[in-house]
């Protein structure tokens, strides 16, 4: 599997001028590292002018078929399994077959995702690829790859209707302050 950032540009400037215009001011100054990790935190709306677009290749279709689900800030667009372009008969095709897969994201939707997939709960290899995911764009926008996390970590507490046990560790709390202590207040 490779996970790559094929598309991606600095739109930070038009975030800071986005929020500012909600406040009934005109453009501000490129935002500091303290005022993204707040923006981020806070999950307002501008955040979701920031886009990638990831490109994940040799990925068991299944790990797919469970990144798929989340529809809201993200298209997808998967590798076709039909016979009539592969030459494969596709009903004997397992589901881990690998395809490759693109996905054009906003800040908001990675922030969404990360809640979901990387819970304890998840599939295991579907947890592993987008850790993966998150380190590359770790590359780019560190204060955003910091705010995705399990959403055990982000509300204190865990929704699920089974839990994993993560919220019994120490580790679990000792994440829990870093994520709250990434505020920077």
């Amino acid at each position: 599997m490779e996970v790559k950032v094929i598309g991606y540009e600095d739109h930070w400037q038009e975030v800071k001028d986005l929020a500012m215009n909600t406040i009934g001011k005109n453009e501000g100054t490129y935002p500091s590292s303290e005022w993204k990790r707040k923006m981020l935190m806070a999950e307002h709306s501008p955040i979701r002018a920031i886009e990638f677009t990831v490109r994940i290749t040799d990925v068991p279709y299944y790990v797919v078929m469970h990144l798929v689900r989340h529809k809201i800030g993200v298209e997808h667009f998967v590798s076709t399994q039909r016979t009539d372009r592969t030459g494969v008969q596709r009903d004997n095709l397992p589901q881990g077959a690998l395809v490759s897969y693109i996905m054009k994201i906003n800040a908001q939707a990675l922030i969404n995702i990360s809640r979901k997939r990387l819970c304890g709960q998840a599939a295991p290899e579907t947890r592993k690829v987008w850790k993966v995911v998150i380190e590359e764009i770790r590359k780019r926008e560190p204060e955003l790859a910091d705010m995705c996390v399990p959403e055990c970590v982000r509300d204190g507490f865990c929704p699920e209707m089974k839990s994993c046990g993560y919220i019994e560790t120490e580790r679990f709390w000792e994440e829990r302050a870093l994520y709250i202590n990434r505020r920077g207040d």
